[in-house]
């Protein structure tokens, strides 16, 4: 029972037409209650003449109603009538009409349901008899016409109730084919654009059926022919209808419009149409009947104007206008409901409608003119509207509202209950709840009481009332429980109270374990004439016995012995080869269920040979027999099988009606049979054909057999997928799944919908639509209930009564937000946001759940805002709480809470404003070591990015690092929150260091920042290379740069004392990897491991030829990702693992290149040429030896160039060479002028192995110069002298 109060701020009933609106009410019957109409029929009531009338009317009430009639405005004394009878307990009128007429009871009826506490009264019922009156006889004379002429044939049929439905056949019942030239206008007749030859017949015959009587009459034939001695020209477009220019047509709102042209002309004209004040409401807009019908459905005023039809064909076109005016019956906006109100409340009755002309409203009061009722102080009427104000006891009246213009009337009844009720509970009594653990539990409690009742819950014992999370109260008195849990079990209490009294309800709940299956079937592969088990173990709540169940391709076992099924498994015997398929298992409780498949494949034992197995061939011979209207006998002599047994055959048919060309499967039978007994549709052209199937496949469909054609008859089924739902706040759009043309069983489909609103006492609404898969209706009230129903029809008859199902007219967005937002900061990044939620009435659609906008306006220490980036969370449901993650410490935030339907957000609540607290700083934004000295260094560092607070101060802590990679004593410095910089001083020369950094606030450290730095070298220490008197000069320590700067401890600087790997690098190709590592330690060997990723396969081994830190994995697949990793490993020593890296290999790429390193012209080739090129180096090394010149030599020594080099290691060109002594450095190279090697130049340069320079890989992945292209090694001695490369040398090179 819901009602809406208003009240003023001081407490006093405030009378507003918003005020105290009821919705659909149901008093219970033990209550004293004035009557409510439950059942009438309808206005317009046509009866059939060879059945008996019967007039529903039907009404409930306490004290039970009694009824009367009314018969054209006087009282119809039933009693006087033997042939009228009324129903026990009931209104409702049964006349028989046996050997009477009918004509003697139509007129006007109204029933009348009254009882102590008021009076109720039906629509005027209008009685009418079905009329199907035969055609006047007339003489038809046959019609000569000259060909190109155009034609009417008329069809006039008899004036019917209602109106009948034509259609023009020929003798033998088969539609006369129609056209663009040749069509049925909207009066029945037959229009013909121009005739030609081959519409000349005799048997022209115009047809009325007669839907209420289900008679159908015909027209005497006529006999056209057409002469051609004398035939037409070509001609102008002209109307055959309308005639003239302009015409007009009146339609009402919510009907169906038609506007009709026909034009005749040669050729034969085009139709077309246009809004002339607009565009044609596109999804509302039918053109029928080949252009010649423009249909608009569920006519809007939007819809009025002016239409233009246009004829045209190659000589011409001519225009028509039709001006459309739009009319409206009264509709409702806003119709009375029932009103209970308790003494000294207040309540108001509203009646309010709309249509064209604006319609009058006139109220009643049990049935008399409230103008002439008694007079009633706490009554007020006003316009559409009934205030009541300080009811008494004895106020209790039904209420009529009538409204009416030209177009027609509805009258509604409402009845105003004055009861002083205390609360009762509907719901039935110590109820067992049980649902299975998180899914949603609905514990219900109905009430009713005048004043209306509070309800609230208890669990158990408690005396707290259940509120908030988990726990919802909805305003039926509904306890919602979101996500159920095994705390939730108990005894649950309701209990509703009013001004008279309380009462109370107790129900119990049970939240059960879900069903599980612990133990799924596994997929099998078994040989023929074996055996194959499948287990399926279940865990389940212990109160229940869940019952298994085994399925076979989702359908029952075959009845066979062979299958034996377990307490937890499913044995098959003595597999055979059609027992292959998917198996499920299914574990059933009262409550859920749970499934699980696994597949059988069955192989054969032992293969035969030298047997040719194939596709059947066509069966031949198909023959019809035992033709009925339903069925049909098929047999058919099957084909060859080639060795293989035919298992099934597959029967398929054509329908050369409704889609010719297209085969579709009607039935199979085992391939044992050779006939099939096939069920049929009425209204199809049928053909035949068969498809034998065996082991290997499908044949060839067999010639198809003669063609079978069924006779028409009603549809057998109703649409499918019936749905309503709103696209707008005042419609409800009904669609459905259209039938085929099989379906339909005959011609004309058409779609009867029907609808009306849910749980009120309403009649339902119809209209037939054809050809669509919708209907809107319009001037519904927002997100209200409907019933739907759509019913099939076509011209032999209608559907079996179709199902209902509920749908809702459209969503309006939120009109509230939710109030008391409440926030509470949990720490520096997390809030939690309580809200009270909106009324479910205020939703005004489909509660989808709640969004918090929240965004950050500033930081606490900055006071300048910022740009706002608002962020959204969305809670499904109807949760009240949501928690914001990710927020930034110390900031200033705001939020607002919005709740949204299906059509969108709600208005949002007022914006709350909170803060976070501080939190500790992310690490400094960089640190630098500036000015390096002899005993002192500079830090310069950043402010963090995100400081999270106000700033404490900074943490200095460093530490020496000494030869050895031992770390020293840790110092630690405090340094103020001001300060961007810091020189460290009494350091340590040539020492390196490593220092950790942080800020931080009142919360604590924030994150550490690592570095290290070298101070200087003595200087002295440096000039002065040392000297030992057995190796010479000693190399000096390594010099160092400048670091650069890292957020990460750069471990690579630091060598520590036993073996580590450092960087591992990867670079992969189509079938071959790159691998190169760092390492410090002692000389270890060194193997790569390697395999899939996500495999179940081992490492893969391969070892590294000598202590080289790279290597080249060949033979790996294309497009897979591999892990890798580096191991180290001495005689005696544990293996050293690197850290496992991860790569992928280029996908394969398709190549029509032809690799020319591995053609025979090219190898034999590239030997023909480096044999000549030995040959030349032998020669000219024979002639250096003797002194003698050659003549690039004598050239060489007449004309020195300075820029002439000796031969380049790293490009593989050869220099020329030199006499002299002067062993001078390469041009280019990087040699220091005191003679020390540098770390770039030292033998561990990566430009050796392809890292840097001009290195280089082959086409298979291979290094060039792993083992031939590497420089030669320079000396580490630095005043050690550079030879000339030899042509030994230079062969190695090139070899």
């Amino acid at each position: 029972m819901l009602r809406k109060r208003c009240l003023t701020p001081g407490g006093a009933p405030l009378i507003l037409l918003v005020c105290h609106l009821i919705t659909a009410l149901d008093v219970p019957l033990d209550l004293q209650q004035p009557p409510t109409l439950t059942h009438q029929s309808p206005k317009d009531y046509i009866v059939d003449p060879r059945e008996n009338i019967v007039i529903q009317c039907e009404a409930k009430g306490k004290p039970t109603p009694s009824f009367s009639w009314t018969r054209n405005g006087t009282h119809f004394d039933i009693e006087k009538d033997a042939r009228v009878t009324m129903k026990p307990n009931s209104g409702t009128l049964l006349i028989d009409i046996t050997g009477g007429k009918v004509e003697a009871y139509e007129g006007v009826y109204q029933c009348t349901a009254r009882n102590e506490h008021g009076t109720a009264i039906s629509n005027n019922i209008v009685i009418r008899q079905s009329r199907s009156p035969l055609w006047s006889k007339e003489r038809v004379d046959p019609i000569l016409i000259q060909e190109g002429n155009s034609l009417i044939l008329e069809c006039r049929p008899p004036v019917g109730l209602p109106p009948p439905i034509i259609f023009w056949m020929d003798n033998y019942f088969q539609r006369l084919t129609q056209s663009e030239r040749v069509s049925q206008g909207l009066n029945g007749d037959l229009y013909f654009s121009n005739v030609r030859t081959e519409d000349t017949r005799n048997d022209y015959i115009c047809y009325a059926r007669f839907n209420h009587t289900q008679t159908i009459q015909q027209k005497q034939p006529i006999s056209v022919k057409v002469l051609s001695n004398s035939p037409a020209g070509e001609r102008y477009p002209t109307f055959m209808i309308p005639k003239g220019r302009t015409s007009n047509k009146l339609v009402l709102r919510g009907h169906v419009l038609k506007l009709e042209c026909i034009a005749e002309g040669l050729p034969t004209p085009e139709i077309h149409w246009r809004k002339e004040s607009g565009e044609l409401p596109n999804k509302r807009t039918f053109h029928e009947n080949f252009q010649k019908t423009l249909k608009i459905i569920d006519v809007t005023e939007a819809d009025a104007g002016l239409y233009r039809c246009i004829a045209k064909n190659s000589l011409g076109s001519i225009h028509h206008i039709i001006n459309v005016t739009v009319m409206a019956s009264p509709y409702w906006i806003t119709e009375p409901k029932n009103l209970v109100l308790a003494p000294k409340e207040t309540g108001v009755l509203i009646c309010r409608a709309n249509g064209s002309p604006g319609p009058s409203i006139t109220w009643l009061m049990n049935g008399i003119p409230i103008e002439n009722s008694p007079k009633d102080l706490s009554r007020k009427v006003d316009g559409d509207s009934i205030i009541f104000s300080d009811v008494q006891t004895g106020s209790s009246a039904v209420y009529q509202c009538n409204v009416s213009n030209e177009f027609g009337y509805l009258l509604a009844n409402a009845f105003l209950n004055v009861l002083a009720e205390p609360p009762r509970i509907l719901t039935p009594t110590n109820q067992m709840y049980q649902v299975i653990t998180n899914s949603r539990a609905l514990l219900d409690c109905a009430s009713f009481g005048s004043p209306i009742p509070k309800i609230n819950w208890f669990k158990d014992d408690q005396t707290s009332i259940l509120d908030g999370d988990p726990y919802v109260i909805h305003d039926n008195g509904t306890l919602e429980i979101h996500v159920a849990q095994k705390d939730n079990n108990g005894k649950y209490t309701c209990i509703a109270m009013n001004d008279l009294g309380k009462a109370e309800n107790r129900v119990q709940l049970e939240v059960k374990d879900p069903t599980r299956i612990i133990k799924q079937p596994e997929y099998r592969v078994v040989q023929v004439a074996g055996k194959v088990i499948f287990e399926c173990k279940v865990k389940h709540d212990p109160t229940f016995t869940p019952t298994i169940m085994w399925l076979k391709n989702n359908e029952e076992l075959p009845d066979d012995e062979r299958f034996i099924v377990g307490e937890d498994s499913l044995t098959i015997g003595e597999v055979t080869e059609i027992d292959k398929g998917t198996y499920t298992c299914v574990a059933n409780t009262s409550l859920d269920k749970d499934s699980a498949s696994a597949e059988l494949t069955v192989v054969a034992a032992t293969p035969t040979p030298a047997v040719i197995y194939d596709r059947p061939d066509p069966s031949t011979d198909l023959e019809l027999t035992d033709e009925r209207e339903r069925s049909i006998h098929l047999t058919w002599t099957p084909g060859f099988d080639h060795n293989s047994i035919i298992q099934k055959y597959i029967v398929e048919y054509e329908d050369g009606l409704h889609e010719p060309g297209v085969w579709h499967y009607l039935t199979e039978v085992p391939g044992t049979k050779t006939n099939a007994h096939l069920k049929l549709s009425p209204h199809v052209l049928y053909s035949f054909r068969v498809v034998s199937v065996n082991e290997v496949g499908r044949s060839q469909p067999s010639y198809p057999s003669r063609q079978y054609q069924t006779a028409p008859a009603a549809p057998d089924e109703n649409p499918s997928k019936v749905e309503g739902a709103g696209n707008e706040p005042d419609n409800l759009v009904i669609t459905w799944e259209t039938l085929t043309g099989i379906q339909s069983n005959g011609p004309g489909l058409q779609y009867k919908v029907h609808w009306r609103q849910k749980d009120v006492d309403d009649d339902w609404t119809s209209v037939t639509v054809a050809n669509v898969s919708k209907y809107i209706v319009s001037g519904t009230q927002t997100f209200v209930p409907y019933e739907i129903k759509v019913q099939a029809l076509n011209d032999l008859g209608i559907a079996p009564e179709p199902s209902t199902v509920v749908g809702y007219s459209g969503e309006d967005l939120p009109m509230a937000a939710p109030g008391n937002v409440r926030v509470r900061v949990e720490n520096s990044t997390l809030a939690e946001v309580q809200w009270e939620p909106v009324s479910p009435k205020s939703v005004r659609g489909h509660q989808k759940g709640y969004k918090i906008y929240y965004w950050k306006e500033r930081s606490v220490f900055k006071r300048s805002r910022r740009h706002v980036e608002k962020k959204i969370l969305t809670f499904s449901g109807d949760k009240t709480h949501g928690k914001l993650p990710g927020l930034e410490p110390f900031s200033l935030y705001k939020l607002n809470v919005r709740v949204f339907n299906g059509k969108g957000e709600g208005p949002p609540s007022p914006d709350e404003q909170f803060e976070t607290p501080e939190g500790v700083p992310s690490a400094p934004a960089f640190l630098k070591i500036l000015n390096p000295m002899l005993d002192s260094l500079t830090l310069e560092w950043g402010a963090p990015s995100h400081r999270n607070g106000l700033l404490t101060g900074y943490t200095l802590k460093y530490q020496p690092i000494n030869n050895t990679h031992e770390l020293g004593p840790l110092v630690k410095i405090i340094i103020p929150a001001n300060e961007t910089n810091w020189t460290l001083k009494n350091l340590n020369y040539s020492t390196r260091y490593k220092f950790y950094f942080h800020a931080q606030t009142s919360k604590g450290p924030g994150n550490i920042i690592t570095e290290e730095a070298v101070t200087i070298m003595d200087e002295a220490r440096i000039n002065q290379p040392a000297v030992d008197a057995d190796k010479g000069y000693s190399e000096p320590p390594l010099a160092t740069s400048l670091p650069m700067h890292t957020l990460r401890p750069t471990f690579h600087k630091v060598r520590p004392v036993g073996p580590v790997f450092g960087n591992i690098n990867t670079t992969a190709s189509e079938d071959f990897a790159n691998i190169s590592w760092e390492y410090w330690g002692p000389d270890m060997s060194f193997y790569i491991e390697y395999m899939v990723e996500d495999s179940k396969e081992d490492w893969k081994k391969e070892f590294v030829n000598g202590t080289q830190s790279f290597f080249v994995i060949k033979g790996l697949m294309p497009g897979t990702t591999y892990k890798v990793r580096v191991v180290a490993k001495g005689h005696s020593d544990e293996p050293v693992q690197s850290t496992e890296e991860v790569f992928k290999t280029d996908p394969a790429m398709a190549s029509r290149q032809v690799d020319i390193a591995t053609q025979g012209w090219f190898i034999g080739l590239m030997c023909a040429i480096a044999l000549l090129i030995l040959v030349l180096l032998i020669f000219c090394f024979v002639k250096r030896n003797k002194g003698g010149k050659y003549p690039v030599k004598e050239k060489e020594d007449a004309h020195p160039d300075p820029e002439i080099q000796p031969m380049k290691d790293d490009d593989g060109t050869f220099g020329e060479y030199s006499d002299t002594e002067d062993h001078k450095p390469l041009k280019g190279s990087r040699t220091p002028s005191n003679g020390t090697v540098k770390k770039e130049d030292s033998d561990d340069s990566l430009v050796d192995y392809g890292e840097g320079g001009d290195g280089q890989f082959n086409e298979d992945g291979s290094f060039i110069g792993q083992y031939s292209g590497k420089k030669e090694k320079e000396t580490a001695e630095g005043n050690e002298s550079s030879e000339a490369p030899s042509p030994v040398n230079a062969m190695n090179s090139f070899v």
